[in-house]
């Protein structure tokens, strides 16, 4: 059977390459308040310090790499039949790294910046700083691409027909708190989608899915694609 696969993929993925989690002790977010560094309104009391949190970001994502999780669902999406979409919450780049080509970053990515007068995008610099100019404007304006608390996610349309389309839909690493992401579960679902979760631990809408498999993601991702490869084989 052709599949047309929409995997959803959240910060759990990413932090056995060293990217740490909201939730995680001593982490990189308990050094900071996420109201001051994570929304609009924090942006504009204070852009230095913003700056300076999504530059230790950037930094941390330069120095990580692809883990066996993602360069298992790029081997899904070369080797296997039919469509596969990485829509993903993180803002690193380590899908593309580890070889996917279709991945939607919903929340944004740290690579790119975006200026908040005229609303152009463009690659990052390593080191971001309030005094930086728009390069399409000039105005001193320049902020990480990266979708804040209280701002809507990208292609959010495009997704949701992505997922009504789809005939398996599964979901990485992500905890099932943080909407909309946390619907697309139950929107498969009823659009006749098979639903599967792969995390270290039960996420809050669990009971949505129809299977549920529990451990490292670097473990479980690849002994499914495995699965999913056998049984496209002739």
């Amino acid at each position: 059977m052709t599949e047309d696969i929409v995997i959803l993929t959240g910060a759990g993925i990413s932090a056995e390459s060293g990217l740490g989690t909201f939730r995680d002790v001593n982490g990189l977010w308990t050094r900071y308040d996420l109201e001051e560094v994570a929304t609009p309104d924090g942006f504009a009391r204070n852009p230095a310090l913003v700056h300076e949190f999504y530059n230790t970001r950037r930094a941390n994502c330069r120095a990580a790499t692809p883990n066996a999780a993602h360069l298992a669902l790029a081997r899904l999406e070369r080797e296997g039949l039919g469509r596969v979409l990485v829509v993903t919450q993180n803002v690193d780049d380590l899908h593309e790294r580890a070889g996917s080509r279709a991945v939607w970053h919903m929340h944004g990515r740290l690579a790119r910046a975006l200026c908040a007068a005229c609303g152009y995008r463009w690659d990052a610099p390593d080191f971001m700083d309030p005094q930086d100019t728009c390069p399409a404007c000039a105005a001193h304006a320049t902020r990480p691409d990266v979708v804040w608390f209280g701002e809507y996610p990208h292609r959010m349309d495009e997704i949701w027909e992505r997922l009504r389309a789809a005939t398996l839909f599964v979901a990485i690493g992500t905890s099932g708190q943080v909407y909309p992401a946390a619907a697309f579960v139950q929107d498969a679902g009823r659009a006749g989608a098979r639903t599967l979760e792969l995390n270290l631990e039960p996420s809050a809408g669990i009971s949505d899915f129809d299977e549920a498999r529990l451990g490292k993601a670097s473990d479980l991702v690849p002994a499914w694609v495995a699965e999913v490869l056998a049984q496209a084989e002739p």
